[in-house]
């Protein structure tokens, strides 16, 4: 494999300048509202009425057609709207499952009742979509998925099993599950994908309370839910290779390198226009490291524009991107007692105190960094 050959060009096309403008002037107008320590937490923040207003102005299902609630635009879009967000820190965890991944998956495998079903909701930012892949014996070797869906003989399906690590489930409407619909199937054969809703009798949450006090994750059980035949959203046994495809948008957005871009800021604020050498050395890394990860997310942005699903790239973006997460961390730990005293150095060390005990998760969610390694591996063809 040519590494080169799996990032092309990372120009972002013209004319998106006035929609980035207006996006930054939007938060600009919420900053004040909110504190760095609400931002430090950047995707992860729920705020289901702002998740709303940035529906009303238009900026969620950027891609999806108008016929469904969406507005025709290219990924290209969605990718500056999304950095505009991150970078300022704004709470889009609601919506953002549901605008990333779920309606893209559903324009593309669901049928047209599906897709007039959620679609439009999905681009208000009225409706809220969880992933359920990860299992309390599997992790995230999703191959050991073991959650099974049973269909009936008037079509209907049965539910039992167990999910671990959802984030937002107890927040959300639905899931969408990887789920085993053949009994006899073993590794990547025989996995389906259903869309659950999480009200329905016999779904029952609980929260997982993470290191730095917060419960973004959730346990979700299935105990005979009962669902409609059009649960299953695609074609039944092609769910390794439809979740497989997903995972491409999941892994190579810039919320893969931005989770930590709060405290990035606040440290580069804190330092001031006269930083030392060590400061401007590790400072400077971090910024060639960021700027190089811009450009690969632009990349693969691309590629998803023109419909290929480029799942060793985005895994590519994604390993290095949470390497640098961590490294953002590491690097405000060695430089903070080097500070000049003052609030800005007060509030740095407020908010590296909670992306700190965030960092680990960085490399954990959306596919570990031992499972994107051998992506890798294979990709190079040297597993």
């Amino acid at each position: 494999m040519n590494l080169l050959d799996q990032f092309g060009p990372p120009v972002l096309p013209t004319g998106l300048g006035p929609l980035r403008t207006a996006v930054r002037e939007f938060v600009a107008e919420w900053t004040p509202t909110s504190t760095p320590e609400k931002r430090a937490l950047s995707w992860m923040g729920f705020d289901a009425d702002f998740s709303r207003l940035l529906g009303t102005k238009g900026w969620l299902g950027l891609s999806i057609p108008k016929q469904y609630g969406g507005h025709d635009a290219s990924p290209f879009e969605r990718f500056v709207v999304s950095e505009e967000l991150l970078a300022a820190g704004a709470p889009v965890t609601a919506h953002w499952i549901a605008d990333r991944q779920s309606a893209p998956l559903i324009l593309r495998h669901g049928t047209e009742a599906q897709k007039q079903r959620y679609l439009p909701a999905i681009c208000a930012g009225e409706l809220h979509f969880c992933i359920g892949m990860s299992e309390p014996a599997s992790g995230s070797d999703l191959a050991s998925v073991r959650t099974k869906a049973d269909r009936q003989a008037d079509g209907s399906w049965v539910l039992n099993g167990r999910k671990v690590w959802t984030t937002n489930a107890d927040r959300c409407h639905f899931m969408i599950a990887l789920v085993r619909t053949d009994p006899a199937s073993e590794r990547h054969a025989g996995l389906s994908q259903i869309i659950v809703d999480l009200t329905l009798p016999g779904v029952m949450i609980r929260p997982i309370k993470d290191l730095s006090g917060h419960e973004h994750f959730n346990e979700v059980t299935f105990d005979d839910v009962r669902l409609e035949a059009d649960a299953l959203i695609g074609v039944e046994g092609d769910g390794w290779a439809q979740a497989t495809s997903e995972l491409a948008f999941e892994r190579s957005g810039p919320e893969r390198f931005l989770s930590a871009m709060t405290l990035f800021r606040c440290l580069v604020g804190a330092v001031g226009p006269t930083p030392d050498a060590r400061q401007a050395m590790e400072i400077g890394r971090l910024a060639a490291w960021l700027i190089s990860l811009r450009s690969m997310s632009i990349s693969v942005t691309a590629q998803l524009a023109s419909g290929e699903d480029p799942v060793w790239a985005a895994s590519c973006v994604k390993d290095l991107g949470t390497g640098y997460e961590q490294d953002t961390v590491e690097v405000a730990m060695r430089l903070i007692d080097s500070l000049p005293p003052g609030e800005q150095a007060a509030t740095t060390r407020r908010v590296l105190a909670i992306v700190q005990s965030m960092a680990p998760s960085f490399s954990l969610r959306g596919g570990t960094r031992e499972i994107l390694r051998g992506i890798l591996a294979r990709g190079l063809g040297v597993r």
